[in-house]
């Protein structure tokens, strides 16, 4: 398993446990219960209607070959060497320029283009960003990315609960005694674990994200190709930010809302600066002690 990938269980372990510490410390062993039985449902939703969720929320409309030839060669080529199926072939009618891939699984994934990304990237950096969202595909960072969500937006709202039972009472020193809720620890879980959560899966999404452009570098050799796109994307954000959901913005290759520094802390993206020196790290060792960045 690569660096990335015991980072993303260790991180998912994590928050997992953080999960049913938050049932428990609300309501003892039956909190523990619910706590469970709301993940389960809420993961069995999403893994079977996460996809159609986030093609509705983005606006995204399927496209055939005829419509849009030089975008589905991309990407019949791309999966074709990344050895899993074809995925459908979506366009976001929107001036901001950016993409996205989602699915359960490479059998069930679809990839979404902006009409501006498909303005302002040449083929080659076209198909590094397509390379870096089939990578999200095989590696089933999608599935991972939809889990993740789901488990810490189960934690937020068993926190909205406990700050609604604290503000009507609901909570009392008996509640320990008899082994129920814990008015400590759900103080705690009100202030503590919704940040805790936020952050572990920032650290998550940001892992995927270095691990799928890693991929795309090897699937199409060409790292520099997705380094010039991400500059590119960079600066489109910042003059067309993307009218779209936050729940969503973790999907898209980059950050598609513009937002102040101090938000740029929670992003759900690394820095492209950061993202574009490692794929520049890449080409040269792909290419030798001797390649030139020009």
């Amino acid at each position: 398993m690569s660096k990335n990938g015991i980072k993303t269980v260790f991180l998912l372990t994590l928050l997992t446990g953080l999960f049913l510490l938050v049932g428990m410390l609300l309501g003892g062993r039956q909190g523990l219960v619910f706590a469970f039985v709301l993940a389960l449902g809420m993961n069995f939703f999403s893994y079977w209607y996460s996809d159609k969720i986030a093609l509705m929320m983005t606006g995204a409309r399927e496209v055939g070959w005829e419509e849009a030839p030089e975008l589905h060669q991309i990407v019949e080529q791309l999966a074709h060497q990344a050895r899993i199926p074809k995925p459908r072939v979506y366009i976001i009618d929107s001036p901001a320029a950016n993409a996205f891939a989602t699915g359960r699984d490479p059998k069930h994934a679809a990839v979404a283009v902006t009409t501006g990304i498909m303005s302002i990237l040449n083929r080659d950096e076209l198909a590094g960003v397509i390379a870096h969202e089939l990578t999200h595909v095989r590696n089933r960072d999608t599935l991972i990315q939809t889990i993740v969500a789901t488990i810490a937006g189960a934690i937020m709202f068993l926190a909205n609960m406990a700050r609604w039972a604290f503000i009507f009472g609901g909570y009392s020193r008996s509640d320990d005694r008899e082994g129920g809720a814990n008015p400590l620890g759900a103080l705690l879980v009100i202030i503590v674990a919704p940040i805790a959560a936020t952050l572990v899966q920032l650290a998550i999404s940001r892992s995927r994200e270095y691990a799928a452009d890693e991929g795309a570098a090897k699937l199409t050799g060409r790292p520099l190709d997705l380094a010039s796109a991400l500059q590119k994307l960079e600066a489109s954000v910042a003059m067309h930010p993307m009218r779209v959901s936050p729940a969503a913005s973790h999907l898209f290759i980059v950050q598609p809302l513009r937002g102040a520094d101090l938000a740029s802390l929670f992003s759900t993206h690394p820095p492209v600066a950061k993202r574009v020196a490692r794929l520049y790290q890449i080409a040269q060792q792909m290419h030798g002690p001797s390649f030139a960045f020009s």
